[in-house]
């Protein structure tokens, strides 16, 4: 669904009661690796530069969902809308420690000191976004891989797909490992033959990382996002030791009603159908990735320390 009329469109707010899965229990272990925490002006300001202005999602609402859903862990990607101030979300890795990871934006000037800070709160990648304003694009490429390869950390992409041709070779050339969002962020109308989305499949078998999430963004028929799966199963099927899930909680730059984690786990289930699937891409893949303990060695989930706005 296309935002309404205005300069930036304001998204609807996340579903206020989330729930679990009905067609299957998450293995323990299981990692939502994307999802984002959103403060509200004047204590966390919006970059005006935003393509849209969010609602507010808080640490603790974040955690509610965590739990309802049967996710040990969690993975957050600062959002667009608050730039390069990755305060929120630095509070709340550091107040969960045991429990999630983050990924962030930076100025390509970032300081040691603030790479360390990043760091010592639970950082381990940097996004490059191209799609929404308050992102930071490709320009810095290669200085970002440099950071994230001195840092170990990977970089995480939201783009469309048809930029992957071009971009191809400077991605191959990074000395780190990279993620693309949400299945490369194009509608399937493209269909998979689609130039960029068979770089994407090409990439991921050579050893790029996809989030197989985003459904509702790059469907065209709608819930429950049948024409998708054909995609997700051409990324899986390419590379299934390095595809991830992210619920993309609270759903950031979508003005559909609001959407509920566990339908879109119910979804997943249609890309892997197996319980050792299910494994793989909640469990194992994204431990690896993010250095999440073994399933084992997990918290118990409910368990953090209060942040505060």
């Amino acid at each position: 669904m296309h935002p309404p009329r205005g300069e930036p469109p304001v998204c609807p707010g996340p579903a206020p009661a989330p729930h679990g899965a009905t067609r299957f229990d998450p293995p323990p272990g299981s990692v939502d690796s994307h999802a984002h925490v959103i403060g509200l002006p004047p204590a966390y300001p919006f970059v005006a530069a935003r393509s849209y202005t969010p609602p507010e999602a808080t640490p603790a609402a974040y955690l509610r969902m965590l739990d309802a859903t049967g996710m040990t862990y969690g993975v957050l990607v600062q959002v667009s809308a608050h730039g390069t101030d990755n305060r929120l979300m630095l509070r709340t890795l550091a107040a969960n420690r045991d429990r999630l990871r983050g990924v962030a934006v930076i100025s390509p000037k970032a300081s040691e000191r603030d790479l360390a800070a990043l760091a010592e709160a639970g950082v381990v990648g940097l996004r490059l976004n191209v799609l929404f304003g308050g992102g930071v694009g490709f320009d810095k490429l290669e200085t970002y891989g440099a950071i994230a390869r001195e840092m170990g950390w990977h970089l995480q992409f939201l783009l469309d797909a048809a930029d992957l041709p071009i971009l191809a070779p400077r991605l191959k050339a990074l000395p780190v490992p990279f993620v693309v969002d949400h299945m490369g962020h194009m509608p399937t109308s493209r269909g998979r033959d689609d130039a960029g989305f068979r770089t994407l499949v090409g990439l991921v078998a050579d050893g790029a990382w996809v989030k197989l999430s985003g459904a509702y963004r790059i469907s065209v028929d709608g819930p429950p996002y049948r024409d998708v799966a054909p995609f997700a199963r051409a990324l899986f099927e390419a590379a299934p030791e390095r595809c991830l899930w992210g619920s993309d909680w609270p759903h950031v730059a979508h003005w559909a009603p609001s959407l509920d984690v566990g339908h879109l786990l119910d979804v997943f289930t249609d890309w892997a159908p197996t319980p050792f699937d299910r494994v793989r891409i909640l469990v194992e893949n994204p431990a690896r990735l993010y250095g999440f303990p073994p399933a084992t060695a997990a918290p118990t989930p409910g368990v953090a320390v209060r942040v505060d706005r």
